[in-house]
């Protein structure tokens, strides 16, 4: 995997806050912050794979067995019994 470094500018108080959890974790905080990163890229990406995935339901329709034609009217499917 290719990577290219980055210059962040982070309030001091967050950026220990930060280096506490990813010492807690016995990890850098290069890597903390990469799987912060890759979660939120996963978040964003899969809901919209899964709003288009709906989308395209909506689009097509559903088979409700009537073909296109009601054999019962408004009135008689809402009538009491």
């Amino acid at each position: 995997m290719d990577k290219k470094s980055v210059t962040l500018l982070l309030p001091k108080s967050l950026l220990k806050k930060a280096e506490a959890i990813a010492a807690s974790k016995e990890k850098s905080l290069s890597e903390l912050m990469k799987e912060s990163l890759e979660e939120k890229v996963r978040e964003v990406t899969g809901y919209g794979k899964a709003r288009e995935r709906q989308l395209n339901l909506l689009k097509r329709g559903f088979d409700l067995g009537t073909k296109g034609s009601m054999t019962i009217s408004r009135k008689e499917l809402h009538a009491r019994r």
